[in-house]
């Protein structure tokens, strides 16, 4: 497993799937290079902590875009339950079905909560990826519950 990317690495990429109504298949580098990226991992579809950060990431999203990011939520769950998610909180942006555990180990974010049953699923981070594909900012809860000061990531995008 990978170290945790700071601000100034390159950021570890990676394929998974991308549920976006659709379900396709999704590569980082693919969209690498069009203005930063805002990678919003989270721990679970359907859990409150986690309908309350991607509905606030959605609330925040005409900002993210007028400075040129593209947001992407990325969770373990199923594309198949990420679009049943997007559907039920109305998110435009697309969700990273990351079943594989591909970005969650390149990222260095797996957790358990073992009182969800939830294993090996993605901790509660945001890593903000710029144009040229580093790391410009990176966050992670220091547990699941807490939700990233939505302000502090529209201002790191704005300073891209």
């Amino acid at each position: 497993m990978a170290a945790e990317p700071s601000p100034d690495d390159p950021a570890p990429t990676f394929e998974a799937t991308v549920a976006n109504g659709d379900v396709e298949s999704f590569a980082l580098d693919d969209v690498l290079g069009d203005g930063p990226v805002v990678l919003a991992f989270f721990p679970g579809a359907f859990t409150p902590p986690c309908s309350n950060e991607m509905v606030a990431l959605e609330e925040h999203l005409s900002e993210f875009e007028e400075a040129g990011a593209t947001v992407y939520g990325v969770s373990a769950d199923s594309a198949f339950s990420l679009n049943a998610f997007r559907d039920e909180h109305d998110l435009s942006f697309n969700l990273v079905s990351d079943m594989d555990r591909n970005a969650i180990d390149a990222y260095d974010t797996k957790t358990d909560i073992g009182d969800l049953g939830l294993l090996g699923v993605s901790n509660r981070a945001v890593f903000i990826l710029d144009e040229d594909g580093t790391v410009s900012y990176a966050w992670e809860a220091d547990e699941p519950t807490t939700e990233p000061d939505y302000d502090e990531l529209v201002a790191a995008v704005e300073d891209k």
